[in-house]
């Protein structure tokens, strides 16, 4: 099942050119493997976090804000915190009323950002379930669009625009490391390169949602806990982006919340970027040692967001 939509490279290609005047080209930054400990392996990071809205969000939002037709009663997104700026961010770019449902456990800087877009802002339950609930409930009542943080063919083609962009830049990247709450952003990945780059997933240990989809066979429930539990933590992986995932993700590496924390250090030591824990659990699978990249391979890792109160990671 697919919504009606192909999740494939054509697809995505057509949704990259959609999205492509509302979005940011972010930056690549090469460093080296000595700067954090890796010996002679280079590394790119692709700083997503600098997209608008501060997280690769906002690509997938605006691919179903383009590509669909939003009612007068305007949209209404569930999230931890990242797809509901990234929402609001849109629907005022565009000029759309958003209802945006978050829970108790979303960090005060994502639901500040919330508010700054002009969007209405719901804080209500402690996880993200809760927010799913309640935002469901109120589009039967409104007939507001829903739009998905992962689990819609819209938010994944948007999200593998990131894919082609890494393309039309010319990473020449061997293995890329994404990290995984619902799925959005790996399945799009995925689908677009299609095991030309080997893709990785990296999840908290205290929330393996698509490691213990794999391992079942199918999305099941999962522990939803953690420091990175407003981003990486719903209760399943996604449905849509799980076949895609079988098929073209090599495997899920598990990272603890030290090493995450060692790896929001580790950012801003080398190159003074401020990353979410979310947005740094893939560079803490490399800092960790949980991936070790063979001798010459090029690795990418995927700093996806970076919605975080400003921190003194020198402390």
């Amino acid at each position: 099942m697919n919504g009606g939509r192909n999740i494939d490279r054509p697809a995505i290609a057509a949704t990259h050119e959609l999205i492509r005047p509302h979005i940011r080209r972010t930056p690549l930054l090469e460093l080296e493997g000595d700067e954090i400990g890796l010996g002679a392996n280079r590394l790119l990071l692709k700083l997503e976090l600098f997209q608008h809205s501060g997280s690769f969000k906002a690509r997938g939002v605006f691919a179903n804000l383009l590509s669909r037709d939003p009612p007068k009663a305007g949209v209404a997104a569930a999230s931890g915190g990242n797809h509901g700026a990234a929402v609001a961010y849109a629907a005022g770019k565009l000029g759309v009323p958003a209802r945006i449902f978050v829970p108790t456990i979303a960090s005060p800087a994502k639901m500040q950002r919330i508010r700054d877009y002009g969007a209405e802002l719901v804080v209500g339950g402690e996880r993200y379930a809760d927010a799913l609930a309640a935002s469901e409930e109120w589009v039967a009542h409104s007939g507001a669009m829903p739009v998905h943080a992962y689990d819609q063919p819209e938010t994944l083609l948007g999200q593998g625009s990131l894919g082609a962009e890494l393309d039309e830049q010319r990473a020449g990247i061997d293995t890329l490391l994404v990290a995984v709450g619902g799925g959005g952003l790996i399945g799009g990945i995925a689908a677009w390169f299609e095991g030309r780059v080997k893709v990785i997933g990296v999840e908290p240990e205290l929330a393996p949602t698509l490691a213990m989809a794999l391992a079942a066979g199918r999305p099941v429930d999962a522990p939803m806990g953690g420091i990175a539990a407003d981003s990486l933590a719903p209760r399943q992986v996604g449905r849509l982006m799980f076949p895609i995932a079988q098929r073209w993700v090599d495997h899920v590496v598990l990272v603890t919340d030290d090493a995450i924390r060692a790896a929001q250090r580790s950012l801003w030591s080398a190159a003074r970027i401020v990353a979410e824990p979310g947005g740094a659990a893939a560079f803490a699978a490399l800092a960790s040692g949980r991936y070790r990249p063979a001798p010459g391979e090029r690795v990418g890792v995927l700093v996806c967001g970076g919605n975080t109160t400003a921190v003194d990671f020198d402390r």
